[in-house]
Order: structure tokens, then C-alpha cells, then sequence
């Protein structure tokens, strides 16, 4: 009994390895993305996308190998719970890897490839800020982080703001400069990518805070919103 259940063990720990590595493929990717997008490499953009495939096969063995853990073994309520959680950050990584690649794609589409545009600075702030959001979240799932987890939770508001500034930015530069429209737009679809990164993120980490204690912060999360915007009842209904 207990061999088995060592075995089981060693396999969950290597799906958890291999979710990590997964995670830390597609971070790459997006940091490389970025890093293509600055300069407007489109060589370097499209070995970026390149790398999508693999992520997409290990998302896709990822999860057969929780299915087959999960109806051939015999898992207890906590095995149930990480498997659930490998489940979901298996998927929301996947997602990661087709926005990073969504951003190389878009390297190449401005209209002029010779000469990098002058970058909103919200959108630079996003740049630097979703990333570092992705390696703080990777640290937090292997060391079981929570008050990190939350921390992460709490830093999708600032994702949200600049996603925010980013718009009226953009706005601006169309209105007073000679960027051209077709730019301006895609500058915003690029801060709309990082701000999905930002939210995939934020959702990680909340999955990360109920697999270690069980706690559901996402509904908290929706109580405390409509709590905000219900109008308080008539005097005379108190």
C-alpha cells in the first residue's frame, strides 16, 4: 500500500516539474516576444512563434497524463485538488503561450519595420510589469506561496490601470501626432495582450490560494464588487 501510494507521489511530483517547466517555457517566450517587439525584430519574432508548438504538446500530454492519474489511480481529496489545480494552469499557461505569440506576430505588422515608434509609455510599463507578474507567480506556485499568491491578486488592479492609461495614451497620439491610425491600434492590441497575461496571472493565483487552504478569494472578489456598486435601500426600508 505504501509503495503505491509512493509511486503515486513520485508521479505527481513529476507532473508538477513538468507544469513548472511548461510555465517557465512560456514566460520565456513572452520575455522573447517583447523583446522582438521593441525593436521591431521580426527574425527573432518568428523563432518566438516557432516555440508555440511545443508548448501546445505539452499542454495537451499534461493533461492526459492528470485524466489517467485520475481515473486509474486512486487519488484522495488532496490529490484531487492538485490535480484540479495542474488542470486549470495547465490551460491558462497554454493561453499564455498563444498571447506571447500573438505579440511576436504582431512585431511585424507595423508600417514602418525600419524605425522602432515611440512606445507609450504605459504599454513599456506593462512590458515590464507582466513579465516580472509571471516570475513572482512561478516562485509562489513552487514554494506554496499564498501571501505571494495574493500579493499577485492584488497587482492585477495596477495591470488594469495601465491597461486604462494605455487607451487614453494611444488616444492622444493619434490626436496630436503623426502616428499613424493603423499603429495606434495595434499599440493598444498589444496592451491588451499583457493585460490577459495579467489576468491569467491573477487567476493562477487564486487557484494557488484555494489549493493550499482551501479558501475561494474569487467569489470574495465578486461579493466585495457588487457590494460597491448595489445602492443602499430607501431610509424607510432599513
Amino acid at each position: 500500500m505504501n509503495s503505491a501510494r509512493d509511486s503515486f507521489d513520485q508521479r505527481l511530483a513529476g507532473l508538477k516539474r513538468r507544469l513548472v517547466r511548461e510555465a517557465a517555457s512560456a514566460i520565456a517566450m513572452l520575455e522573447g516576444a517583447l523583446a522582438a517587439l521593441w525593436t521591431l525584430d521580426v527574425e527573432a519574432a518568428r523563432a518566438v512563434r516557432r516555440r508555440d508548438d511545443s508548448i501546445d504538446l505539452e499542454e495537451v500530454e499534461i493533461e492526459q497524463e492528470c485524466y489517467r492519474m485520475m481515473t486509474l489511480e486512486n487519488p484522495v481529496a488532496r490529490d484531487f485538488r492538485v490535480l484540479a489545480f495542474i488542470l486549470r494552469v495547465n490551460a491558462d499557461i497554454e493561453r499564455v503561450g498563444d498571447h506571447a505569440s500573438s505579440i511576436a506576430k504582431l512585431a511585424g505588422r507595423f508600417s514602418d519595420p525600419t524605425s522602432t515608434p515611440s512606445w507609450p509609455t504605459a504599454l513599456r510599463e506593462l512590458g515590464v510589469r507582466v513579465p516580472l507578474i509571471c516570475q513572482n507567480l512561478l516562485r509562489a506556485v513552487l514554494a506554496e506561496d499564498v501571501p505571494a499568491a495574493r500579493e499577485i491578486v492584488e497587482s492585477d488592479k495596477v495591470i488594469d490601470r495601465l491597461d486604462r492609461e494605455l487607451f487614453s495614451e494611444v488616444a492622444a497620439l493619434l490626436e496630436l501626432s503623426d502616428v499613424p491610425p493603423a499603429d495606434g491600434l495595434l499599440m493598444y492590441r498589444l496592451g491588451r495582450e499583457l493585460e490577459r497575461i495579467g489576468d491569467l496571472m491573477s487567476g493562477i493565483a487564486e487557484d494557488l490560494v484555494y489549493l493550499v487552504t482551501g479558501e475561494i478569494i474569487r467569489h470574495a472578489k465578486k461579493r466585495a464588487r457588487l457590494a460597491e456598486v448595489r445602492p443602499e435601500p430607501p431610509s424607510d426600508q432599513r
